[in-house]
């Protein structure tokens, strides 16, 4: 049962305001009309629902990383009965501006932006409504959070955005150019610490999963992580190169001293849908069921799956027959880590054999494995897409793994014993040999193996520079050169969407790379 839930729920003009805004492009919004703010923000309750509806956006979180990210690394390689959106993005095409995924992305995570911006700018003029200022200060620090989130994930798709700090109108907006990611980072770290001042170590009851210091103090220890990476030839993209491994691992110390989190002994409890918020979990992204439940779970299972566990009619996932199996390189990898066992993150989070009808005895697929990691048939909802189940977008072994990640690019203070010792727990945790001496490349394969369709894998390989090298290695590696194209560096981002292009003709430059 979900606590805290991210359904912006309200009454009233603003409501249908709000409702209108998140249909439609966010950078070519008017504000909710001046009758409707009159009339809202004017107590408590108010507040706590417009700040309730900035975590709204957060639910398109899991897809795009899927979609955006999963999908573009060496972990899946997909096939389709026709042309899916998704081809363009697995295939490294140059022709992307009007692909609704990369419009979508955009288009959501500034619907969040202007959300949090509403808030803030209404702290400003109407904050002595809410009566109790430590409230007043979390709202805040909620909306500061969840804005650096927003902004941190445009980065890392997008490169260079507009900054947009304040409501605006339309024409106020269309003057607004793309800043450096460099001054777009500045804002996220300064977002970030004011949330840290601010918000609370942990909630209850109905509050749980919401922004927490912890969160923020491991998200922003990811920003420094990130932009300290080496950059790409002719791209202001997420790495800048600026070697910030201390700042980072500060970051990620302060939350294993917090003595708020454990390392959980079973890896597929950490995904129970009995065990949600569990300690392993500094953020996820909340979901309920009934039909506001989460679609992630079935977004890269094959058509042919449903049948096998009598789910008619779902078309796949909207993309017809598709398939999306777990690459060779990655059956390698799984593998190659067992030494004499069997890794429990191999049978957890991949489906390697499957029933693809329901007769007696069932027909078999033995050839498409697929992530099956949150899937639990028993648990589901009103519909294929409809899973109660929380997304985590970080949790304690990313921490500790990401420790180990900045000790490894020089971090003072760290030791060759500590990065050991970290890899190893996770290790037998999966029910694998230690191993010794871990480089980081050896690390990178096992977040690979760690973290397998949660959205990290091209993340880490961009982050470490690592992004171009592999993946093109591994399109040979796996004879896929005939349908994924060459990787350049400028693929590290996404083009801006051809819509926000033509909405202000010569206010964008377009990203290098892209038609």
């Amino acid at each position: 049962m979900k606590t805290f839930n991210h359904i912006f729920s309200i009454t009233g003009s603003l409501a249908l305001s709000l409702l209108a805004l998140s249909c439609s492009k966010q950078l070519n919004q008017q504000p909710p009309s001046t009758t409707t703010t009159a009339q809202f923000y004017s107590n408590t309750n108010d507040f706590l629902q417009a700040v309730t509806g900035a975590y709204n956006q957060l639910r398109a979180y899991p897809d795009e990383v899927l979609w955006m990210g999963e999908m573009r690394s060496d972990n899946i390689y997909a096939t389709s009965d026709g042309n899916r959106d998704w081809q363009l993005i697995r295939n490294f095409s140059p022709n992307l501006t009007t692909v609704s995924f990369v419009n979508s992305a955009w288009d959501n995570n500034f619907n969040g932006i202007y959300n949090c911006n509403s808030v803030l700018d209404n702290l400003v003029t109407k904050g002595t409504n809410v009566t109790d200022p430590n409230l007043r200060a979390r709202f805040a620090a909620e909306c500061h959070f969840l804005r650096a989130f927003y902004y941190f994930q445009l980065v890392r798709l997008y490169g260079e955005v507009p900054i947009v700090q304040h409501v605006m109108t339309a024409s106020a907006i269309e003057k607004v150019k793309r800043s450096s990611v460099s001054d777009v980072y500045n804002l996220i770290i300064s977002d970030l610490n004011t949330a840290i001042d601010s918000l609370p170590n942990s909630y209850t009851t109905v509050d749980i999963g919401r922004a927490t210091k912890w969160a923020a103090k491991g998200l922003l220890g990811l920003v420094y992580l990130t932009r300290s990476g080496p950059t790409y030839a002719g791209v202001d993209g997420p790495t800048q190169g600026t070697n910030e491994w201390n700042l980072a691992m500060a970051q990620f110390n302060d939350i294993i001293a917090s003595g708020q989190f454990t390392f959980g002994a079973s890896y597929p409890n950490i995904f129970s849908y009995t065990n949600e918020n569990n300690p392993e979990v500094l953020f996820d992204v909340q979901f309920m069921s009934t039909n506001n439940g989460a679609d992630f779970p079935s977004q890269l299972t094959p058509l042919s799956y449903w049948g096998g566990v009598g789910i008619a009619g779902t078309y796949g996932n909207g993309y017809g027959s598709c398939t999306f199996d777990i690459s060779k390189n990655l059956r390698a990898s799984y593998a190659g880590s067992m030494g004499a066992a069997t890794d429990v993150r191999d049978t957890f989070n991949i489906d390697w054999k499957y029933p693809i009808n329901t007769s007696n005895p069932p027909a078999m697929d033995t050839a498409n494995p697929f992530i099956k990691k949150y899937i639990n048939i028993a648990k589901r909802g009103v519909a294929y897409n409809d899973w109660p189940i929380n997304f985590i977008v970080m949790r304690y072994t990313d921490v500790l793994m990401m420790k180990a990640e900045c000790i490894l690019n020089g971090a003072t203070g760290g030791a060759q014993s500590t990065v050991d010792s970290i890899v190893n727990l996770v290790r037998k945790r999966a029910g694998i040999a230690a191993v010794s001496h871990v480089t980081l490349p050896m690390l990178m394969e096992e977040r690979r193996r760690e973290f397998l369709g949660e959205g990290i894998r091209w993340n880490d390989l961009v982050r470490e520079g690592m992004a171009v090298t592999t993946i093109n290695n591994w399109i040979t590696a796996d004879g896929q050169s005939s349908t994924i194209g060459q990787v350049m560096p400028a693929f590290v981002i996404y083009p801006v969407p051809e819509a926000e292009m033509l909405t202000a003709p010569g206010l964008y430059t377009q990203n290098p790379g892209y038609q």
